[in-house]
């Protein structure tokens, strides 16, 4: 089974750490499906490293957020910063 032990594969943990937060500060419905992923950027404008989180809700609606950092080191002031104008 090649791949069942990725090491570029993000934690579980955090990734559910993640979704919960979002989940809660959001308010989602649990008929919302959440998506998170590290995503790698190249060009000169965007980080190095950035932490993607979709939520798709049941009528289709989707909403992205993007926090400037690993997955690993996303923590609940990163979440509860999302949707707030600087």
């Amino acid at each position: 089974m090649h791949g069942l032990f990725d090491p570029n594969r993000p934690d579980p943990k955090a990734v559910r750490r993640i979704k919960t937060l979002v989940a809660e500060r959001f308010g989602l419905p649990e008929s919302t499906t959440l998506a998170v992923a590290e995503l790698r950027c190249h060009e000169p404008d965007c980080p190095p490293v950035e932490t993607v989180i979709t939520a798709r809700e049941a009528d289709g609606t989707m909403r992205d957020w993007r926090v400037a950092k690993p997955l690993s080191d996303v923590e609940r002031a990163d979440i509860d910063m999302l949707g707030r104008r600087p």
